[in-house]
């Protein structure tokens, strides 16, 4: 598991972001929002547990993105044979891997809502609302859970208001270079 934090995740380094998260810091995001849902009829336990384990086999196979071109059943026999040498550990890999349980499936809700929070903060960062536009709209659709699409509209109108933000700073920027270069008028 150590090598968990030492593997940064694959979209982020394809997309060049500098000083990407690691597996394991994405693992720890989605098990802490494990922490705070609030519908009384998910087992907490079992969506951190799932949260904290669903990458495990990456340690082994590495970081695959879609990027990679490695078909989904590929990723599936990979992960699996390296869960099979790892044994127990990965008890309920299965579980994620197959959305075979509601934690299973909001925990993947959580894996792609930590994926474009994360992203969200890079743009931040770097200053470049909209630059990784891409990994939101691998998520359209997607969400079905009530408690993460109150998350998912909070990070819109944020997201929505520092793109407008900017794209009004662009604006503004284009029209005072449009007056420079702009000959005067004869009277």
């Amino acid at each position: 598991m150590d090598k968990k934090k030492r593997v940064p995740r694959t979209g982020w380094v394809y997309n060049k972001v500098k000083e990407p998260e690691s597996v394991s810091d994405h693992m720890y995001r989605m098990a802490v929002m494990s922490l705070t849902i609030t519908d009384p009829t998910v087992d907490k336990d079992r969506c951190i547990k799932l949260a904290l384990v669903h990458d495990m086999a990456e340690s082994i196979v590495g970081d695959i993105a879609p990027s990679d071109n490695v078909s989904k059943e590929e990723k599936h026999r990979r992960e699996k044979v390296s869960k099979t040498q790892k044994g127990n550990l990965f008890f309920m890999g299965g579980e994620y891997e197959f959305q075979s349980s509601s934690e299973a499936r909001l925990v993947k809700q959580f894996d792609l809502l930590e994926m474009i929070l994360q992203a969200h903060e890079y743009e931040e960062l770097e200053g470049t609302p909209g630059r990784l536009q891409e990994f939101f709209d691998s998520t359209a659709g997607r969400f079905q859970h009530q408690d993460v699409l109150q998350l998912i509209s909070s990070l819109d109108e944020e997201r929505g208001h520092h793109m407008a933000e900017e794209e009004s700073k662009n604006e503004a920027q284009r029209g005072g270079s449009e007056k420079l270069n702009t000959p005067p008028r004869d009277s």
